[in-house]
């Protein structure tokens, strides 16, 4: 399984990047998806989740209302467009597959199936 992030970049407050996670080596489905972000000295936060068969979606309030996430069928690839960016939007951002994120919409624990991309740096100015 392999995922990598892109998209990320500068951009002033109010302005919008859309991520993109290309997601091999498993069938398309198969696993839930999940977006998470983390700043210099804080945990790791969930940003969102979709489970791509039924297209059930989950948001952070942080980011209820700014950010949308999509899958597509065709390439393997789930989007993340955000939209409003606050500076305090900035962070790594990461995507990950699990088993859980069909279901529930946290970090999984030690253990538990996941895989996650090596992040996506989004920095926005205020």
């Amino acid at each position: 399984v392999q995922l990598v992030e892109s998209g990320g970049g500068l951009v002033q407050s109010g302005g919008s990047l859309r991520l993109s996670c290309a997601a091999s080596g498993f069938v398309y489905g198969a696993y839930g998806i999940g977006w998470f972000r983390q700043a210099p000295g804080k945990a790791r936060e969930r940003v969102s989740c979709i489970s791509p068969l039924d297209q059930i979606t989950v948001y952070a309030d942080s980011v209820k209302g700014r950010f949308t996430i999509s899958s597509d069928k065709a390439t393997n690839k789930v989007y993340l467009q955000m939209n409003r960016l606050k500076p305090e939007d900035t962070a790594v951002y990461l995507c990950a597959a699990s088993p859980m994120f069909v279901s529930s919409c946290r970090e999984p624990p030690e253990g538990y199936p996941q895989f996650w991309g090596q992040g996506t740096q989004v920095t926005v100015s205020s």
